[in-house]
């Protein structure tokens, strides 16, 4: 009672009557102070690098001046209802409504223009002349004909009045209800406060208001509109990637606040939607299929009656559109119909008279092959994006914006100058004490040996691949190549062939075969088996055979799908094979000196975090969180990883800290704390560096707060362990973006940045600890920099130790002889968290049911937990 009687409260508290007796059943729960809650908020900026080669860069942020900022944003809610007081819930609908209200109520409004974001916020330049305001508005529509020119004009043949009454009436009226309600009032001022630093709620609602005009701008030209990205109905904006899909080529536009002032960001953006034109032509595409005749109508969504059942219509349309419609069908006879009506009020239409508009979004994922054609069409050079953007900025017009002009926003048409610098890339240790610098972000191992070979005895291969490879020509060639690189590899012991008929079992079936011939033919667990599969992109076996190997028996695989092997795959392939056996292929030099800057003199422990989540629109799929761990200190290329299911979607790890008892904790950052302690030589980290991915702004107070409290709890418990309660570790804590759109160009040159340009000035945020990186050497397109957020720092590194050791960290990749784009350790996360994700897709539903235990967020579904991997390869760098 003594902290409440220091508030003041001891006399209220005193007249309560006694509590409850405890129930013997229930421990308490210790409480925690809110007053004692540290609230952690990204870092400043300390001071910017300096080392480097420096250079002008040119990016693609165009610098706004704005006249005044002595007026105020108002902003108020909007309600809309039809004339009955139901609310419109339709997509699209807002806009038409409110531009016909701003048309008819101009006067009533004093003349204000109007920023609408198409729901429920809209945006004035100082007050209407109301705090609330009601209006009724008329929408005059033509009604959409669906009959091909065909049908008789007054509806005499239709057997119902309703559809009579309906086509008689080619013009119908809806009258809406709309309600504008004073919310809030937003100083200009606050984007002055944005670029001072001084960030506030107000001065992000400012801004939003800005991006919300240059949608409004968009919509009025006609464009879809994909969060702060727009996109026109333009055939040359269109790229047919297959499937019956379309990238579209669109526009980004934002505005950020930055060192440099305010500036407009403007990038090219790309989204998917489904090719315009008959509904059946991209059935067939989307299929593969001959004919309509030969569509899988399973896979889509058939006419349906009100308890979800399909129902047998067609002959009945058939006949009504044939006979009483006099429309001729070539092949509807046969098929299912489209319901274009409502459950309750279902409209039949024969698929063949139906067509797909333009610019609909087509969300669900794409297929590996359809990713590489969007990814091989949609790439532009530096030159040519710049020449987009140039005339992108020309063609929109901003300038005429009545809400920009009245904010007195002017957005120039020159590129932004910052200052860059080219750090210098890293010497690298290989084989027989070789030492050598990269050029220009690459190297290869001609010549060379890696630095810490693995040996290779007990093998086999594994041969799940049609007979157009022979599995003794590749294992022949591959222990050739291990000689050259000092990996000593012993004859496989056996070459395992599938069985003619067991492929067509399914996935787990084939696999479970092959494990019996394997355990019927090997004398004891193999080192490493050599998979070769049949597919060269997602092949179905990967996932059950990846499971069965980590999660079962403990054994490291390599998959591979033979198609053109040559000296260079099977050398690529080592890389992988030596990295899973605990070999390494070569390390920075640094390393062995050891002369990391901060790092090499005090135990430090480097971690990488991601989040994979289902494809789009697959909500129901658990997310997958991973964790790596950097080990055998003072080593900065070595790691191991944790991976855990987690609610669908959620974006925080909540697996981190899992206690199990008073002192008992079965988190992911125990494995990794205790994992170092035993790689290194029985010390404790006193320094914690996380690297963090796939988080927006927004989340950082998430990322600074949740996370690692839960990473400062589980060290708290371990300290217990460890007998040192004195143990304090310092962190350090980065997210790296990638998923932005600021671009970087030489002046005077069509080619990318070179690899080691680092910017940590102009364009970056006008308080924050922030800087990007392009590492690697961007071989097509346009590199994409890798955006850098020091969110904490209690070590104290300066500007150019902190940028120097991220660069480091994207030399140290083991699967490739390149400059990586953003930081090993979270590289080796996305690999991990997307490999264990693989184990989830072929499982039986009996098996993922929540009876067998899952991790759950707060108010959300449980999760089928990932079967854990086997002790002898669960330290290992198996995502490799």
């Amino acid at each position: 009672m003594d902290s409440f009687e220091q508030e003041g409260n001891g006399a209220a508290l005193e007249s309560l009557p006694p509590p409850p007796p405890v129930p013997p059943d229930v421990v308490p729960i210790k409480a925690e102070s809110d007053a004692k809650k540290i609230v952690r908020h990204p870092m400043a900026r300390r001071g910017v690098g300096t080392k480097g080669q420096k250079v002008t860069i040119l990016t693609n942020h165009f610098k706004v001046s704005v006249g005044s900022t002595d007026g105020q944003f108002y902003h108020y809610s909007v309600s809309l209802s039809y004339e009955d007081g139901r609310p419109v819930d339709g997509k699209g609908v807002g806009r038409k409504v409110i531009d016909r209200l701003h048309e008819t109520y101009k006067n009533d409004l004093d003349g204000k223009n109007f920023a609408y974001d198409g729901e429920k916020s809209l945006f004035t330049i100082g007050p209407l002349p109301n705090n609330k305001l009601e209006f009724t508005v008329v929408l005059e529509d033509v009604a959409p004909t669906r009959n091909n020119g065909n049908a008789s004009p007054d509806g005499q043949d239709s057997p119902n009045g309703r559809e009579r009454k309906r086509l008689r009436r080619p013009y119908h009226s809806k009258t809406f209800k709309v309600e504008i309600s004073y919310a809030a009032k937003i100083p200009m001022q606050a984007i002055q406060n944005a670029l001072r630093g001084q960030e506030s709620e107000n001065s992000q609602e400012a801004l939003r208001v800005l991006d919300i005009i240059l949608r409004q701008h968009a919509a009025k030209q006609g464009c879809l509109l994909v969060r702060q990205s727009f996109f026109q109905d333009n055939q040359n904006n269109f790229t047919d990637i297959g499937g019956g899909v379309l990238g579209c080529r669109g526009f980004h536009s934002s505005f950020r606040a930055t060192q440099g002032g305010l500036s407009l960001n403007i990038d090219v953006s790309t989204t998917m939607i489904i090719q315009p034109g008959p509904v059946v032509d991209f059935l067939l595409a989307n299929q593969n299929a001959r004919d309509p005749y030969s569509l899988d109508w399973n896979k889509q969504k058939n006419a349906k009656n009100e308890n979800g059942e399909a129902e047998t219509l067609e002959i009945t349309i058939y006949d009504y559109f044939v006979n009483h419609r006099n429309i001729q069908l070539r092949y509807s006879a046969d098929l299912p119909c489209i319901n274009v009506g409502k459950p309750k009020r279902p409209t039949y239409i024969p698929i063949e008279l139906c067509s797909l508009v333009s610019l609909q979004r087509y969300t669900k994922a794409l297929s590996t092959f359809q990713r590489a054609s969007l990814v091989e069409k949609s790439r532009q050079k530096p030159q040519e994006r710049m020449n987009v953007l140039s005339n992108v900025l020309r063609t929109s017009n901003y300038g005429a914006e009545p809400m920009l002009k009245s904010c007195g926003v002017n957005i120039s048409s020159n590129f932004t100058q910052v200052d860059g610098r080219i750090l210098p890339a890293p010497r690298l240790r290989v084989g027989n004490g070789e030492d050598f610098f990269p050029r220009n972000g690459r190297w290869n191992f001609n010549n060379k040996k890696l630095v810490e070979p693995s040996r290779i005895e007990r093998w086999a291969v594994v041969n799940f691949s049609a007979p157009r490879c022979d599995p003794n020509n590749i294992a022949r060639d591959l222990i050739r190549c291990g000689e050259m690189k000092g990996i000593r590899i012993d004859p496989p012991f056996d070459i395992f062939n599938e069985m003619n008929q067991n492929r067509r079992l399914s996935p787990v079936v084939r696999v479970e075969k092959m494990f019996e011939q394997i355990q019927s033919k090997l004398p004891g667990a193999p080192q490493f088996l050599l998979c070769l599969l049949p597919d060269r992109k997602n092949s179905d076996l990967y996932g059950p055979w990846k499971r069965k190997n980590l999660s079962e028996y403990g054994i490291v695989t390599q998959c591979m799908a033979p198609a053109r092997v040559n000296d260079q795959y099977l050398t690529n392939l080592l890389l992988k094979i030596n990295a899973k056996l605990g070999g390494l292929n070569s390390m920075l030099t640094i390393e062995q000196t050891p002369s990391i800057p901060m790092i090499s003199k005090v135990p430090t422990i480097i971690l990488g975090m991601d989040v994979s989540h289902g494809s789009p629109g697959q909500s129901d799929v658990p997310s997958i969180a991973a964790v790596v761990s950097s080990r055998q200190w003072p080593l900065i290329s070595r790691y191991r990883a944790s991976v855990r299911t987690q609610s669908p979607k959620l974006e925080m790890i909540d697996s981190l800290f899992k206690p199990v008892s008073d002192k008992g904790d079965e988190g992911i950052m125990r494995e990794a704390l205790l994992d170092f302690y035993t790689s290194s030589g029985k010390r404790k980290p006193d320094q914690i560096i996380i690297f963090r991915d796939g988080v927006s702004e927004s989340q950082f107070n998430q990322v600074l707060n949740k996370e690692l409290d839960q990473v400062i709890e589980s060290e708290v418990i371990l300290a217990c362990k460890f007998l040192d309660e004195n143990w304090n570790p310092k962190f350090v804590v980065i997210v790296a973006q990638k998923n932005h759109h600021t671009k970087f160009f030489q002046q005077g040159s069509p080619d990318n940045v070179l690899p080691g340009t680092v910017i940590d000035n102009k364009v970056c945020h006008p308080k924050n600890n922030d800087f990007y990186l392009c590492a690697h050497a961007g071989m097509i397109g346009t590199t994409r920099p890798t955006h850098y957020h020091v969110l904490l720092d209690q070590v104290g590194f300066s500007a150019d130790d902190l940028q120097e050791l991220v660069h480091s960290l994207s030399y140290v990749y083991q699967r490739s002889t390149t400059a990586i784009s953003v930081v090993a350790p979270i590289c080796y996360a996305h690999l991990a968290a997307s490999q264990l994700g693989q184990f989830m897709k072929f499982e039986d539903a009996s098996e993922t049911s929540s009876s067998h235990g899952g991790v759950t967020a707060p108010g959300a579904i449980s999760v089928p937990q990932l079967p854990r991997l086997k002790d002898n390869v669960s330290s290992s760098m198996f995502f490799c």
